[in-house]
Protein backbone atom coordinates (compact mmCIF):
# COMPACT_ATOMS: atom_id res chain seq x y z
CA UNK A 1 0.00 0.00 0.00
CA UNK A 2 1.64 3.70 -0.77
CA UNK A 3 1.72 6.55 0.69
CA UNK A 4 -0.84 8.68 -0.56
CA UNK A 5 -3.53 5.78 -0.17
CA UNK A 6 -2.74 5.36 3.73
CA UNK A 7 -2.86 9.12 4.29
CA UNK A 8 -6.22 8.42 2.13
CA UNK A 9 -7.45 5.81 4.11
CA UNK A 10 -6.42 7.73 7.66
CA UNK A 11 -8.79 10.84 6.32
CA UNK A 12 -12.10 8.84 5.40
CA UNK A 13 -11.38 9.15 1.96
CA UNK A 14 -12.58 5.60 -0.20
CA UNK A 15 -10.15 4.44 -3.03
CA UNK A 16 -11.68 2.91 -5.65
CA UNK A 17 -10.56 1.17 -8.74
CA UNK A 18 -11.39 2.41 -11.93
CA UNK A 19 -12.41 -1.01 -13.67
CA UNK A 20 -13.41 -4.13 -11.75
CA UNK A 21 -11.12 -7.12 -12.18
CA UNK A 22 -14.39 -9.38 -11.88
CA UNK A 23 -14.71 -10.63 -15.45
CA UNK A 24 -18.83 -10.91 -14.30
CA UNK A 25 -18.85 -7.34 -14.29
CA UNK A 26 -16.51 -6.62 -16.61
CA UNK A 27 -19.54 -7.97 -18.88
CA UNK A 28 -21.61 -5.04 -18.05
CA UNK A 29 -19.02 -1.99 -18.65
CA UNK A 30 -20.73 -1.71 -22.42
CA UNK A 31 -23.79 -0.13 -19.83
CA UNK A 32 -21.57 2.89 -19.55
CA UNK A 33 -22.56 4.80 -22.40
CA UNK A 34 -20.22 7.24 -24.05
CA UNK A 35 -20.29 10.86 -25.03
CA UNK A 36 -23.64 11.50 -27.57
CA UNK A 37 -23.17 13.88 -30.48
CA UNK A 38 -24.13 13.83 -33.86
CA UNK A 39 -21.58 11.53 -34.73
CA UNK A 40 -22.28 8.46 -32.15
CA UNK A 41 -26.09 8.75 -32.47
CA UNK A 42 -25.81 8.08 -35.66
CA UNK A 43 -24.22 4.92 -35.16
CA UNK A 44 -27.58 4.38 -33.57
CA UNK A 45 -30.14 2.70 -36.27
CA UNK A 46 -32.70 4.06 -35.39
CA UNK A 47 -31.47 7.70 -34.99
CA UNK A 48 -29.84 7.66 -38.85
CA UNK A 49 -33.21 6.09 -40.29
CA UNK A 50 -35.37 9.02 -38.91
CA UNK A 51 -32.86 11.29 -39.66
CA UNK A 52 -32.54 10.19 -43.33
CA UNK A 53 -36.19 9.81 -43.48
CA UNK A 54 -37.35 13.16 -42.71
CA UNK A 55 -33.99 14.99 -44.56
CA UNK A 56 -34.51 12.84 -47.52
CA UNK A 57 -38.50 13.22 -48.13
CA UNK A 58 -37.82 16.96 -47.01
CA UNK A 59 -34.92 17.15 -49.86
CA UNK A 60 -36.86 15.14 -52.64
CA UNK A 61 -40.34 17.12 -52.57
CA UNK A 62 -40.08 19.92 -54.94
CA UNK A 63 -39.76 23.42 -53.99
CA UNK A 64 -41.21 25.69 -56.49
CA UNK A 65 -40.84 29.54 -56.60
CA UNK A 66 -44.12 30.89 -57.26
CA UNK A 67 -45.46 34.44 -58.94
CA UNK A 68 -48.46 35.71 -57.77
CA UNK A 69 -51.16 36.54 -60.21
CA UNK A 70 -54.24 37.43 -58.88
CA UNK A 71 -56.16 35.29 -57.37
CA UNK A 72 -53.77 32.78 -59.52
CA UNK A 73 -50.14 31.87 -59.40
CA UNK A 74 -47.46 31.04 -61.79
CA UNK A 75 -43.94 28.85 -61.34
CA UNK A 76 -41.57 32.09 -61.63
CA UNK A 77 -38.91 29.99 -63.85
CA UNK A 78 -37.66 32.88 -65.13
CA UNK A 79 -36.00 34.29 -61.13
CA UNK A 80 -32.66 33.50 -60.14
CA UNK A 81 -34.34 32.09 -56.99
CA UNK A 82 -36.05 29.53 -58.47
CA UNK A 83 -32.65 27.68 -60.42
CA UNK A 84 -31.00 27.60 -56.92
CA UNK A 85 -33.84 26.22 -54.78
CA UNK A 86 -35.21 23.81 -57.43
CA UNK A 87 -32.27 22.74 -59.81
CA UNK A 88 -28.48 23.87 -57.97
CA UNK A 89 -27.79 25.55 -55.45
CA UNK A 90 -23.73 25.70 -55.60
CA UNK A 91 -21.13 24.80 -57.78
CA UNK A 92 -20.67 21.53 -55.82
CA UNK A 93 -24.50 20.54 -55.10
CA UNK A 94 -27.64 20.25 -56.35
CA UNK A 95 -30.83 21.72 -54.63
CA UNK A 96 -31.58 18.15 -53.52
CA UNK A 97 -28.28 18.02 -51.82
CA UNK A 98 -28.27 21.04 -50.34
CA UNK A 99 -31.38 20.75 -48.61
CA UNK A 100 -30.96 17.11 -47.77
CA UNK A 101 -27.50 18.35 -45.88
CA UNK A 102 -29.13 21.21 -44.44
CA UNK A 103 -32.25 19.01 -43.05
CA UNK A 104 -30.02 16.75 -41.46
CA UNK A 105 -27.74 19.42 -39.84
CA UNK A 106 -30.90 20.81 -38.65
CA UNK A 107 -32.02 17.11 -36.71
CA UNK A 108 -28.04 16.15 -35.73
CA UNK A 109 -27.17 19.83 -34.41
CA UNK A 110 -29.90 22.16 -34.24
CA UNK A 111 -28.87 24.59 -36.92
CA UNK A 112 -28.08 25.01 -40.71
CA UNK A 113 -26.25 27.66 -42.04
CA UNK A 114 -25.47 28.39 -45.41
CA UNK A 115 -24.05 31.58 -47.06
CA UNK A 116 -26.22 33.58 -49.37
CA UNK A 117 -24.13 34.96 -52.19
CA UNK A 118 -26.31 37.57 -54.44
CA UNK A 119 -25.59 38.54 -58.03
CA UNK A 120 -25.21 42.42 -58.55
CA UNK A 121 -28.94 42.73 -59.18
CA UNK A 122 -29.60 41.46 -55.33
CA UNK A 123 -31.03 38.61 -57.11
CA UNK A 124 -29.80 35.02 -54.43
CA UNK A 125 -26.98 33.22 -56.86
CA UNK A 126 -25.69 30.89 -54.76
CA UNK A 127 -26.22 29.25 -51.15
CA UNK A 128 -23.09 27.45 -49.77
CA UNK A 129 -23.31 25.74 -46.66
CA UNK A 130 -21.60 26.35 -43.49
CA UNK A 131 -20.31 23.61 -40.59
CA UNK A 132 -22.34 24.54 -37.65
CA UNK A 133 -19.45 23.53 -36.20
CA UNK A 134 -17.44 26.14 -37.52
CA UNK A 135 -20.31 29.14 -36.84
CA UNK A 136 -20.81 31.03 -33.86
CA UNK A 137 -23.77 33.08 -33.95
CA UNK A 138 -23.49 36.56 -31.40
CA UNK A 139 -25.69 39.86 -30.33
CA UNK A 140 -25.04 42.64 -32.89
CA UNK A 141 -27.29 45.55 -31.57
CA UNK A 142 -30.79 44.56 -31.57
CA UNK A 143 -30.28 42.06 -34.00
CA UNK A 144 -27.75 38.87 -34.53
CA UNK A 145 -24.65 38.14 -36.77
CA UNK A 146 -22.49 35.03 -37.23
CA UNK A 147 -18.93 34.38 -36.96
CA UNK A 148 -17.38 31.51 -39.85
CA UNK A 149 -14.43 30.05 -39.51
CA UNK A 150 -12.80 28.16 -42.16
CA UNK A 151 -10.78 25.37 -42.59
CA UNK A 152 -7.68 28.11 -42.46
CA UNK A 153 -8.48 29.43 -39.22
CA UNK A 154 -9.50 33.00 -40.60
CA UNK A 155 -12.59 34.32 -39.05
CA UNK A 156 -15.34 35.90 -41.17
CA UNK A 157 -18.01 38.51 -39.74
CA UNK A 158 -21.04 37.90 -41.51
CA UNK A 159 -24.95 39.79 -41.10
CA UNK A 160 -27.71 38.32 -40.31
CA UNK A 161 -28.77 39.18 -44.23
CA UNK A 162 -25.80 36.71 -45.35
CA UNK A 163 -27.19 33.72 -44.06
CA UNK A 164 -30.00 31.36 -44.03
CA UNK A 165 -30.66 30.27 -41.36
CA UNK A 166 -32.91 27.25 -40.19
CA UNK A 167 -33.39 25.85 -36.75
CA UNK A 168 -34.94 23.20 -34.68
CA UNK A 169 -37.34 24.55 -31.90
CA UNK A 170 -35.30 27.02 -30.45
CA UNK A 171 -33.77 27.21 -27.11
CA UNK A 172 -33.71 29.70 -24.13
CA UNK A 173 -32.19 32.39 -26.00
CA UNK A 174 -34.78 31.95 -28.87
CA UNK A 175 -32.14 32.27 -31.43
CA UNK A 176 -30.18 29.15 -31.52
CA UNK A 177 -32.00 25.85 -32.15
CA UNK A 178 -31.79 22.73 -29.94
CA UNK A 179 -32.03 19.21 -31.35
CA UNK A 180 -33.58 16.44 -30.64
CA UNK A 181 -30.28 15.11 -29.98
CA UNK A 182 -29.41 17.32 -27.08
CA UNK A 183 -32.81 17.79 -25.39
CA UNK A 184 -33.12 13.87 -24.82
CA UNK A 185 -29.82 12.92 -24.51
CA UNK A 186 -30.31 10.23 -22.00
CA UNK A 187 -32.47 8.06 -24.74
CA UNK A 188 -29.98 7.99 -27.36
CA UNK A 189 -27.26 7.03 -24.38
CA UNK A 190 -29.33 4.31 -23.62
CA UNK A 191 -29.50 3.10 -27.21
CA UNK A 192 -25.65 3.47 -27.86
CA UNK A 193 -25.10 1.61 -24.49
CA UNK A 194 -27.84 -1.19 -25.42
CA UNK A 195 -26.09 -1.67 -28.90
CA UNK A 196 -22.58 -1.94 -27.46
CA UNK A 197 -23.51 -4.45 -24.65
CA UNK A 198 -25.06 -6.43 -27.44
CA UNK A 199 -21.26 -6.33 -29.76
CA UNK A 200 -19.79 -6.69 -26.64
CA UNK A 201 -22.03 -9.93 -26.35
CA UNK A 202 -21.63 -11.33 -29.40
CA UNK A 203 -18.23 -10.54 -29.32
CA UNK A 204 -17.53 -13.33 -26.51
CA UNK A 205 -19.77 -15.67 -28.53
CA UNK A 206 -22.90 -14.54 -27.05
CA UNK A 207 -22.41 -15.49 -23.55
CA UNK A 208 -21.06 -13.92 -20.27
CA UNK A 209 -18.85 -15.32 -18.16
CA UNK A 210 -18.04 -18.03 -16.27
CA UNK A 211 -16.13 -19.73 -13.69
CA UNK A 212 -13.91 -22.74 -13.96
CA UNK A 213 -13.67 -24.65 -10.44
CA UNK A 214 -10.75 -26.81 -9.68
CA UNK A 215 -10.47 -29.03 -7.06
CA UNK A 216 -7.18 -28.10 -6.05
CA UNK A 217 -4.97 -24.93 -5.83
CA UNK A 218 -3.73 -22.98 -8.60
CA UNK A 219 -0.35 -20.76 -8.66
CA UNK A 220 -0.46 -17.22 -10.37
CA UNK A 221 1.27 -19.27 -13.70
CA UNK A 222 -1.16 -21.69 -13.41
CA UNK A 223 -4.24 -19.49 -13.64
CA UNK A 224 -3.24 -17.29 -16.10
CA UNK A 225 -2.12 -20.30 -18.37
CA UNK A 226 -5.50 -22.15 -17.74
CA UNK A 227 -7.44 -18.71 -18.82
CA UNK A 228 -5.61 -18.29 -21.90
CA UNK A 229 -6.14 -22.03 -23.14
CA UNK A 230 -9.67 -21.48 -22.66
CA UNK A 231 -10.00 -18.03 -23.94
CA UNK A 232 -7.84 -19.46 -27.34
CA UNK A 233 -11.06 -22.24 -27.80
CA UNK A 234 -13.43 -21.14 -26.39
CA UNK A 235 -14.15 -17.46 -26.32
CA UNK A 236 -15.47 -15.60 -29.17
CA UNK A 237 -18.20 -16.22 -31.74
CA UNK A 238 -15.74 -18.30 -34.21
CA UNK A 239 -15.32 -20.97 -31.48
CA UNK A 240 -19.29 -20.95 -30.56
CA UNK A 241 -21.27 -24.06 -30.37
CA UNK A 242 -17.73 -25.76 -29.74
CA UNK A 243 -17.62 -28.92 -27.15
CA UNK A 244 -14.96 -28.34 -24.02
CA UNK A 245 -13.29 -30.67 -22.81
CA UNK A 246 -12.46 -30.35 -18.97
CA UNK A 247 -10.01 -32.02 -17.12
CA UNK A 248 -8.62 -33.00 -13.74
CA UNK A 249 -11.83 -32.36 -12.27
CA UNK A 250 -12.87 -28.89 -13.60
CA UNK A 251 -16.14 -28.08 -13.48
CA UNK A 252 -17.14 -24.72 -15.47
CA UNK A 253 -20.73 -22.95 -13.89
CA UNK A 254 -22.38 -19.85 -15.72
CA UNK A 255 -22.49 -16.86 -13.22
CA UNK A 256 -24.34 -14.59 -15.30
CA UNK A 257 -27.79 -14.25 -17.21
CA UNK A 258 -28.25 -14.57 -21.11
CA UNK A 259 -29.50 -12.22 -23.63
CA UNK A 260 -33.00 -13.50 -23.49
CA UNK A 261 -33.12 -13.40 -19.15
CA UNK A 262 -31.83 -9.77 -19.40
CA UNK A 263 -34.66 -9.10 -21.99
CA UNK A 264 -31.84 -7.22 -23.86
CA UNK A 265 -34.23 -7.33 -27.51
CA UNK A 266 -36.93 -6.28 -25.82
CA UNK A 267 -34.92 -3.14 -24.66
CA UNK A 268 -33.84 -2.99 -28.46
CA UNK A 269 -36.99 -2.70 -29.33
CA UNK A 270 -38.05 -0.01 -26.74
CA UNK A 271 -35.43 1.83 -27.86
CA UNK A 272 -36.25 2.08 -31.93
CA UNK A 273 -40.16 3.58 -30.39
CA UNK A 274 -38.45 6.26 -28.20
CA UNK A 275 -36.08 7.18 -31.13
CA UNK A 276 -39.19 7.45 -32.93
CA UNK A 277 -41.11 9.42 -30.51
CA UNK A 278 -38.20 11.76 -30.15
CA UNK A 279 -38.69 12.55 -34.00
CA UNK A 280 -42.03 12.60 -34.05
CA UNK A 281 -41.49 9.82 -36.95
CA UNK A 282 -43.75 6.53 -37.04
CA UNK A 283 -42.11 3.71 -36.49
CA UNK A 284 -43.32 1.92 -39.74
CA UNK A 285 -41.70 4.56 -41.77
CA UNK A 286 -38.45 3.68 -40.17
CA UNK A 287 -38.46 -0.01 -41.04
CA UNK A 288 -40.59 -1.10 -37.21
CA UNK A 289 -43.66 -3.11 -38.68
CA UNK A 290 -44.41 -5.20 -35.35
CA UNK A 291 -47.68 -3.09 -35.01
CA UNK A 292 -48.26 -2.39 -38.95
CA UNK A 293 -50.60 -3.57 -41.31
CA UNK A 294 -51.74 -2.02 -44.51
CA UNK A 295 -54.40 -0.08 -43.55
CA UNK A 296 -52.38 1.68 -40.32
CA UNK A 297 -49.42 1.56 -42.86
CA UNK A 298 -51.22 4.15 -44.87
CA UNK A 299 -52.60 6.20 -42.32
CA UNK A 300 -48.95 6.83 -40.73
CA UNK A 301 -47.48 7.54 -44.20
CA UNK A 302 -50.32 10.44 -44.20
CA UNK A 303 -49.31 11.27 -40.52
CA UNK A 304 -45.67 11.39 -41.42
CA UNK A 305 -46.15 14.28 -44.08
CA UNK A 306 -48.73 15.91 -41.46
CA UNK A 307 -47.48 15.73 -38.14
CA UNK A 308 -43.56 14.91 -38.75
CA UNK A 309 -42.49 16.97 -42.65
CA UNK A 310 -45.41 19.73 -42.33
CA UNK A 311 -43.05 21.69 -39.22
CA UNK A 312 -39.98 21.35 -41.42
CA UNK A 313 -41.49 22.39 -44.87
CA UNK A 314 -43.35 25.51 -43.11
CA UNK A 315 -39.81 26.50 -41.52
CA UNK A 316 -38.32 26.26 -44.73
CA UNK A 317 -40.87 28.52 -46.47
CA UNK A 318 -41.20 30.82 -44.25
CA UNK A 319 -36.88 30.94 -44.17
CA UNK A 320 -36.52 31.51 -47.99
CA UNK A 321 -39.18 34.21 -47.58
CA UNK A 322 -37.88 36.33 -44.74
CA UNK A 323 -33.73 36.01 -46.09
CA UNK A 324 -34.08 35.39 -49.46
CA UNK A 325 -36.34 37.72 -50.79
CA UNK A 326 -36.41 41.73 -50.47
CA UNK A 327 -38.93 43.23 -49.32
CA UNK A 328 -40.74 44.52 -52.61
CA UNK A 329 -40.18 40.40 -53.76
CA UNK A 330 -42.25 39.20 -50.63
CA UNK A 331 -45.03 40.99 -51.81
CA UNK A 332 -45.20 39.03 -55.34
CA UNK A 333 -43.06 35.78 -55.21
CA UNK A 334 -43.50 33.06 -52.50
CA UNK A 335 -42.32 29.22 -52.39
CA UNK A 336 -44.28 26.58 -51.44
CA UNK A 337 -43.52 22.63 -51.04
CA UNK A 338 -45.54 19.68 -53.66
CA UNK A 339 -46.55 17.46 -51.15
CA UNK A 340 -49.65 16.15 -53.07
CA UNK A 341 -47.65 13.14 -54.41
CA UNK A 342 -46.74 12.09 -50.84
CA UNK A 343 -50.64 12.34 -49.70
CA UNK A 344 -52.51 10.33 -52.43
CA UNK A 345 -53.62 7.13 -52.29
CA UNK A 346 -53.68 4.23 -54.35
CA UNK A 347 -55.24 4.72 -58.06
CA UNK A 348 -58.92 3.31 -57.00
CA UNK A 349 -59.00 5.74 -54.23
CA UNK A 350 -57.58 9.07 -56.43
CA UNK A 351 -60.28 8.06 -59.24
CA UNK A 352 -63.13 7.83 -56.59
CA UNK A 353 -62.11 11.27 -55.50
CA UNK A 354 -61.67 13.23 -58.68
CA UNK A 355 -64.75 11.48 -60.11
CA UNK A 356 -66.38 12.62 -57.14
CA UNK A 357 -65.10 16.22 -57.64
CA UNK A 358 -66.10 16.42 -61.20
CA UNK A 359 -69.32 15.58 -60.28
CA UNK A 360 -70.12 17.98 -57.33
CA UNK A 361 -68.33 20.91 -59.90
CA UNK A 362 -65.53 22.26 -57.36
CA UNK A 363 -63.33 20.11 -59.59
CA UNK A 364 -62.57 19.96 -63.66
CA UNK A 365 -61.15 17.78 -65.35
CA UNK A 366 -58.13 19.15 -66.82
CA UNK A 367 -57.03 20.08 -63.08
CA UNK A 368 -57.52 16.18 -62.18
CA UNK A 369 -54.95 15.31 -65.27
CA UNK A 370 -52.40 18.30 -63.92
CA UNK A 371 -52.66 16.43 -60.47
CA UNK A 372 -51.81 12.84 -62.16
CA UNK A 373 -48.98 14.90 -64.36
CA UNK A 374 -50.90 13.64 -67.66
CA UNK A 375 -50.69 16.03 -71.06
CA UNK A 376 -53.46 18.53 -71.73
CA UNK A 377 -56.56 17.61 -73.92
CA UNK A 378 -57.29 21.07 -74.96
CA UNK A 379 -61.22 21.48 -74.72
CA UNK A 380 -61.58 19.02 -72.15
CA UNK A 381 -63.68 21.23 -69.77
CA UNK A 382 -66.07 22.35 -72.33
CA UNK A 383 -66.42 18.87 -73.76
CA UNK A 384 -70.20 17.44 -73.35
CA UNK A 385 -71.13 14.20 -71.79
CA UNK A 386 -73.06 12.35 -73.73
CA UNK A 387 -74.45 8.61 -72.51
CA UNK A 388 -74.89 6.15 -74.83
CA UNK A 389 -78.13 4.78 -75.91
CA UNK A 390 -78.53 0.97 -76.69
CA UNK A 391 -79.94 0.65 -80.23
CA UNK A 392 -82.94 -0.06 -81.06
CA UNK A 393 -84.17 -3.69 -81.56
CA UNK A 394 -84.82 -4.31 -85.37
Amino acid sequence: MSLMTRIAGALGFEHRAKYSTDPYWGNFEALRAGPVNPKTAQSVSSVYACVNAISETTASLPLILFRRNGEDRDRATDHPLYSVLHDQANEQQTALEFREWMQACVLLRGNAFAKIVRGYDGQVRELLPLSPDRVTVLRVGDGIGYDYTDQKGTVHRLLAGEVLHLRHRAGDDGVLGVSPIAAAREVIGLAIAEREHGTAAFTNGTRLSGILKMPGYLNDSQRTSLRNSWNSQHAGAANHGKTAILEQGADYQTVSMTLEDAEWIAARQFSVEEVARLFRVPPTVIGDLRHGNYSNSVEMARQFVTMTLRRHLVAWEQAISKQLLTDAGRRLYFAEHQVEGLLRGDAVNRADFYQKGITAGWLLPSEARRLENLPTIEGIDNAKRTEATPPADA
